[in-house]
């Protein structure tokens, strides 16, 4: 793949949310219409700052420009939109 975000921009792929509770409960498809807002950095800008690749993040609900790059859907985010980084 050949992205490089531009400006403050970053780069994520959306986490898959779990199909399963905790006690194992399976939550069908049509159960849950929400997109998960965290995903993992792909790419990174050069001004983007404390952000690296392969970190998650957690962002803005309704943010970000969605894009298919090799039969793949990802987010380009501004690095505003972007909430916290999970450790």
């Amino acid at each position: 793949m050949n992205f490089e975000p531009l400006g403050k921009r970053v780069l994520v792929e959306r986490e898959e949310e779990l199909k399963t509770t905790a006690s194992g409960i399976i939550i069908p498809d049509n159960a849950s219409k929400e997109k998960p807002s965290q995903g993992k950095v792909v790419a990174v800008s050069k001004e983007a700052e404390g952000l690296s690749v392969g970190d998650t993040v957690v962002f803005a609900k309704y943010s970000g420009s969605e894009i298919t790059l090799n039969d793949k859907k990802y987010l380009v985010l501004n690095s505003e939109d972007i909430l916290g980084i999970i450790k």
